[in-house]
């Protein structure tokens, strides 16, 4: 006789490359009543689609994937991907880790972490928290810091009035896309979204674009990474 499933049951989908790992995590995570197993599978084989299928609550990877992070995949009747992700077994490099925490990444576990740092990640994440291990904590700290002293938001400084567009472009060029991406993404030539974003610099007065993005997250806008 199968055993209930909790009604709060965290939906957690294994996106891992890692055969052995993937399958002491799927025992690992049966062993535990709030914890249900909904898909398992290596990158090389899983679809981002696939995924959103399962309409897991958190995913847990060991490689850094930006195809499969929830702001990449598209959304289902309006709605983008809800799930969490967790990066297990990464290494302590700091340019990965930010470039993890912009994609949407809210757990990044390294190498030394124990099975029940992961479990308790999962939980941790699910509740709306953060996990990282304390040398990277402060890698973030020293991020933020250098933003806010580079890129202060003049007191009584006027909010840009961006368009729609002006806003899909910076969200694309917050994920790091190329302007022939954007343009591709959008439907736009080229030479329209340099325009765009020319105008967009000149708005928010930025030197570039990763300013401008900070520039106008500061300024309040919702803007994806």
């Amino acid at each position: 006789m199968n055993d209930c499933v909790p009604v709060s049951s965290i939906r957690a989908f294994l996106l891992i490359e890692n055969r052995l790992l993937r399958e002491a995590l799927v025992r690992l995570f049966r062993k535990r009543p709030d914890l249900l197993v909904v898909g398992q599978t290596s990158p090389g084989d899983g679809t981002p689609l696939g995924i959103l299928e399962t309409q897991c609550n958190v995913l847990v990877g060991d490689s850094f994937l930006p195809p499969c992070l929830p702001a990449s995949l598209p959304a289902k009747n309006g709605t983008p991907a809800g799930f969490k992700i967790i990066l297990v077994g990464m290494e302590p490099d700091e340019e990965q880790f930010m470039a993890a925490v912009r994609s949407g990444v809210t757990g990044y576990l390294l190498q030394d972490a124990s099975a029940s740092d992961v479990v308790a990640a999962v939980r941790a994440v699910f509740r709306g928290e953060a996990v990282c291990p304390p040398q990277l904590c402060a890698t973030l700290f020293r991020f933020v810091a250098h933003v806010v002293e580079e890129n202060p938001v003049k007191r009584g400084a006027p909010k840009p009035d961006l368009t729609l567009r002006q806003q899909q472009l910076v969200t694309l060029v917050a994920k790091g896309l190329t302007n022939k991406e954007i343009a591709s993404h959008l439907n736009l030539s080229e030479f329209t979204v340099r325009n765009h974003i020319h105008r967009i610099l000149k708005q928010v007065d930025a030197g570039s674009r990763s300013e401008a993005v900070e520039t106008i997250r500061a300024f309040g806008y919702s803007i994806s990474s």
